[in-house]
């Protein structure tokens, strides 16, 4: 894992720290990770079906015109590329 130094952090806040740190049980370092932590990962993560079905509900798709996709489509499988 990668060190991280903070300098210069106000009295005040170094004591906030502290305090919230006690308040979930944990030592103020655990703290300051967790805080970074929230603040840097995404709340909803982005899933890819949920985003192709969302795509598919704006345009308007229903489950027939699936099926007519899946009856034209090429069922050959692709050949796969080469890179001699």
């Amino acid at each position: 894992m990668a060190i991280l130094t903070v300098r210069n952090v106000p009295d005040e806040v170094h004591r906030a720290l502290r305090l919230r740190a006690a308040e979930h049980g944990r030592s103020t370092e655990a703290e300051v990770r967790e805080i970074l932590e929230s603040a840097v990962k995404s709340q909803k993560r982005i899933r890819m079906g949920d985003a192709l079905a969302e795509l598919g509900r704006r345009v308007g798709l229903t489950n027939d015109d699936f099926a007519v996709l899946d009856q034209v489509r090429d069922k050959v499988p692709a050949e796969p590329m080469r890179f001699e």
